[in-house]
This record gives C-alpha cells, structure tokens and sequence, in this order.
C-alpha cells in the first residue's frame, strides 16, 4: 500500500500525503472510503501516529478528505476538489523544469508530449 524511503529528500510525513493522494487519485481509495486509523496506519507502516494524524490533517486542509468525529476520517469525491494556486505554480515551475531537461537532451516536443501521456497512463491517471 505505501512506499516509504527514509533517504529521501522529502519528510515522512510529505511521504505519506503523497502515497494517498495517489491511492485516492488513482481510484484505490474511492470517494466515502474509511481511512485506516491513526493507529492503526502507523503500527503499519511503522511511523510515529502524530506523524500520521499531521498528515492526515493536511489532507483534510486540501480537500482530499473529511472526518466525521467518532467515525474516522474518509475520503472525498475527487471530482470536488479544488485547485490550490500556491500548489499550483510550485507543480508547474517543476513540470516547466522537467519538461526543458527533455528538452534539452534532444527530444523533439512531440517525443516530450508522447513520453508525458505515457506515464500518466501508467501512473493510472489518465483521463481516457
């Protein structure tokens, strides 16, 4: 379910967010989906629970899921989430930084295009 790599450059705590983002935009985790609880998740993934709940928190922040008090934390249609404009021009800056690197080693535009629409696919996050 998580992949967790203690030598990398972002925290625990930004890995976790990432891995269910991903879950829940890949369709893994569907909308009203009950999240494990804070407990329970860290013993599994064998993180500190106040790691868990920060992250939890901030995905409640950003619209990713909602908690219900007594009942847990579950997720959110993601057809209803909102686009944050700080995040926003941060994803874009590194896209914009990716996409000039194939640039750069000699891709044509329609090779860059092609290679982006590959990965989404196998990423699962293709909208076709």
């Amino acid at each position: 379910m998580f992949q967790l790599d203690p030598r990398s450059r972002k925290s625990i705590y930004e890995q976790v967010i990432d891995n269910l983002k991903e879950l829940i935009m890949t369709g893994e985790l569907k909308a009203g989906e009950k999240l494990p609880s804070v407990r329970d998740l860290s013993k599994t993934i064998t993180v500190n629970p106040n790691t868990v709940q920060k992250a939890y928190r901030e995905l409640e922040r950003q619209g990713y899921t909602y908690t219900q008090s007594g009942l847990g934390t579950f997720v959110c249609d993601k057809r209803e989430l909102t686009v944050d404009p700080v995040e926003l021009k941060k994803a874009e800056a590194r896209l914009g930084d990716s996409l000039k690197q194939l640039l750069y080693m000699g891709l044509s535009v329609e090779e860059v295009l092609e290679k982006a629409k590959t990965l989404l696919e196998e990423g699962g996050l293709s909208n076709d």
